[in-house]
């Protein structure tokens, strides 16, 4: 018999998929290598979705309040610098995109990693003597996340753990956790303007820990760590000899009487894979263009980090060719003006609403000095309506139209989150009805009515 040939039934009809049968070289038939698959569907998420958890999506999805009807919605929940159209990108951006775009050029497949000639303008843009750096310490991403996920995937392997900053941006645990890699809290303290327990941070250090995230300026608390506390924290890293993702997505974004330090430059021995985008000091986040500068002047990474970076860069082909196109000149194009004015506005916004709600009983905002964000601590036991900061948003929407993250969303009970964003008339309304809601649920803590009526 011809090896190739397919063996019909006696009845010369067409086959059914079962009575096929196709012998190669004498090699056994399709049928009788599925002996071992029984014949029914039985499809299931992967063990990766299912331990796939966001925990402001579970949080906030399973709100099913409505707002007042009577009130306009106003949202100070979404950290996205775009959603009021008062911050636009400067105009020398925007023109860099479409002159990208005109020539043509940016079309095709680039490097996984980015085009040379866009990461040698990362390199250019921060390189210092402090922290020197060049194109082959670039990896260029889609958007800030990712560069977070290939660092957490190129340094920690299922079953080891990662320190997290708590409260902290959520991605960190979703993405961790999507790999089979323990999350450990390290706790941030709001009456020190949100510096780390240092003693608490190196207490959670033992041999499954494979890198310590530091997110400054911080997402959810605009705070802004001082040189010598990071100093302090890279003598930590230093001693336990354990690498450091920092996240500076919002690097530079910080108040006139605050100074921003890169991690990198202050530091020879800790290796350092910073992480930054373009997102937000730009206020261009939907172009997803992001970064992972490599600092690893000991030679403690060697090849094997680096090379494995670009091996998991590979799975996307890399970022968005266009925005790499236009980098050179949004890199060197854009005014200081435009920075200036985008921090002047978001401190004022600061200012004003840290002003307005520490004024309200009950609450107790934290002062932030860069970012676009402000926490406000809830004394739950002057609102003994709700039983927890999801409670009391879901009613602040229901009552009176304002959104606001639980701060439940960054594993940190009885605060709320503050988007600084939203234009200034919009933020005293916001305020203005954040007064109302909570001067109609305050009530005096027992022993405490001489306080109350004073």
């Amino acid at each position: 018999m011809d090896p190739y040939m397919i063996q019909m039934n006696s009845k010369g009809n067409l086959p059914s998929i079962l009575d096929v049968h196709v012998n190669v070289g004498g090699r056994s038939s399709v049928s009788e290598k599925m002996k071992g698959r029984k014949a029914r569907w039985s499809v299931r998420p992967s063990d990766m979705a299912n331990k796939t958890f966001n925990p402001i999506r579970a949080i906030v999805d399973n709100m099913k309040v409505k707002p007042n009807p009577n009130k306009t919605v106003i949202s100070l929940s979404i950290g996205d610098p775009t959603v009021f159209g008062n911050l636009p990108t400067d105009p020398e951006v925007t023109q860099a995109m479409k002159d990208a775009l005109d020539s043509g050029k940016y079309n095709g497949y680039a490097p996984s990693i980015g085009y040379l000639s866009s990461r040698e303008e990362i390199a250019s843009y921060y390189h210092c003597s402090e922290a020197p750096i060049e194109a082959k310490d670039v990896i260029l991403t889609s958007g800030c996340s990712q560069a977070i996920e290939l660092c957490l995937a190129v340094l920690a392997n299922p079953g080891q753990n990662i320190l997290v900053p708590r409260p902290g941006f959520s991605l960190y645990r979703t993405l961790a956790e999507s790999m089979g890699i323990e999350i450990k809290f390290y706790n941030l303290l709001p009456e020190k303007s949100w510096e780390i327990d240092l003693k608490q941070l190196e207490s959670l250090i033992d041999e499954k820990t494979a890198c310590l995230i530091v997110n400054n300026p911080s997402n959810p608390c605009g705070s802004v760590f001082s040189k010598r506390h990071l100093q302090k924290i890279l003598a930590v890293a230093a001693r336990q000899c354990v690498p450091i993702l920092a996240d500076e997505i919002y690097g530079d974004m910080v108040f006139s009487d605050c100074k921003y330090e890169p991690m990198a430059t202050l530091s020879t021995n800790v290796p350092i894979l910073s992480c930054g985008g373009l997102a937000k000091r730009w206020l261009v986040p939907g172009w997803r263009l992001g970064w992972i500068l490599i600092h690893d002047r000991r030679d403690i990474f060697g090849n094997e980090i680096r090379d494995g970076l670009v091996k998991l860069s590979q799975c996307i082909l890399g970022p968005c060719t266009i925005v790499q196109g236009a980098l050179k000149s949004i890199l060197r194009c854009t005014p200081q003006e435009f920075y200036q004015n985008t921090l002047s506005f978001l401190k004022s916004n600061a200012d004003l609403c840290y002003g307005a709600l520490a004024a309200i009983p009950g609450l107790r905002p934290v002062r932030p000095s860069g970012a676009m964000y402000l926490m406000v601590g809830i004394e739950m036991e002057h609102f003994p309506e709700f039983e927890n900061d999801v409670e009391f948003t879901e009613r602040l929407v229901a009552e009176q139209s304002v959104h606001c993250l639980p701060a439940t969303c960054f594993e940190y009970p009885n605060f709320i989150r503050v988007v600084i964003t939203v234009p200034e008339v919009i933020m005293l309304e916001a305020c203005s009805r954040i007064q109302e809601f909570c001067e109609q649920h305050y009530h005096c803590a027992e022993g405490s009515q001489e306080e109350c009526d004073k």
